[in-house]
């Protein structure tokens, strides 16, 4: 039986293939998106084109991740629509690249609150009714980044991931005996264009003065040796192929996490070590049994 699905940040990119990959495998997906009858428009039409070309369930709706307004309503429509939701996928997030001094705190403030805040909205307005279910699964896009080795001008990009890291495993934990399964997808974030095509920080004087100062080369240094570990950047069709993987992987049977291309940061090295530490954990203070999810559905 197919499953009801919302991908969120899903106009481009991985989003939008997850969403094209997981209709294609049956399922009803949602296609979410802000500005649908603005800048995205064009993006519905291209939706709606694909989803007659090709048969399949493939629906847009607009969702703004930073309202917690727009989040309710969305959630609501879906499942007066349908009865249930299956799956959320914690896909919706903003790459900047720069030093961290140079942005503001109302920028950091911004970019938490579009890759972490974003999630427990949508969180809030989705688990009452997966509860309600007894079964269930949050898939969370991360990045190698929250857990590989520091690079120099990732921090505030890093830091926002490691958040989102951090507050899925709390949330695997609470969920589990409500039937609700967890997966951290994580892709190697480490391909030449990834950074370069992001958002910089709005002082620009304090990052004109370490473009001028010593750490003038530091930039170069970094971007030319990541480049030179990932020549290309994980195709978002690949990324969205290990997602669909997930969706059909039989109930009990998914992994709490997911590394996707190369491990050139080590990052896939130092989560093997933090989920055995959690299991081990988790086990000394008798609470071994909310490392699987029940089977209360």
């Amino acid at each position: 039986m197919g499953k009801v699905i919302i991908v969120t940040g899903a106009a481009n990119g991985i989003g939008r293939s997850a969403c094209t990959e997981l209709a294609r495998a049956g399922h009803t997906v949602y296609v979410s998106m802000r500005e649908t009858n603005g800048r995205n428009a064009h993006h519905v039409e291209e939706i709606r084109a694909d989803a007659i070309k090709d048969g399949i369930d493939l629906r847009t709706i607009e969702l703004d991740v930073s309202s917690e307004t727009s989040v309710n309503s969305a959630i609501d429509t879906i499942i007066d629509e349908n009865g249930r939701l299956d799956v959320v996928v914690h896909n919706a997030g903003q790459v900047v690249y720069g030093p961290a001094e140079a942005f503001t705190p109302e920028q950091l403030a911004e970019l938490y609150d579009t890759n972490v805040l974003s999630t427990q909205r949508v969180n809030r307005a989705a688990l009452p009714q997966l509860r309600k279910q007894g079964q269930g699964l949050l898939i969370w896009i991360t990045s190698s980044s929250a857990r590989g080795g520091s690079v120099p001008f990732l921090g505030a990009y890093a830091s926002s991931k490691a958040a989102v890291d951090a507050l899925a495993l709390s949330y695997a934990g609470e969920l589990a005996r409500w039937g609700i399964e967890t997966t951290i997808v994580v892709p190697g974030a480490l391909g030449p264009g990834h950074y370069v095509r992001s958002g910089r920080p709005l002082d620009t004087i304090r990052a004109e003065e370490y473009a001028d100062g010593p750490t003038a080369d530091v930039s170069e240094i970094a971007l030319s040796g990541l480049a030179e570990l990932s020549p290309r950047d994980p195709a978002p069709q690949d990324v969205a192929r290990a997602i669909a993987n997930v969706v059909d992987t039989p109930f009990g049977q998914r992994p709490l996490r997911v590394h996707f291309g190369p491990d050139d940061d080590g990052a896939a090295v130092v989560d093997v070590v933090a989920d055995r530490v959690r299991t081990e954990l988790l086990r000394r203070i008798g609470l071994a049994d909310i490392l699987k999810p029940a089977d209360i559905g």
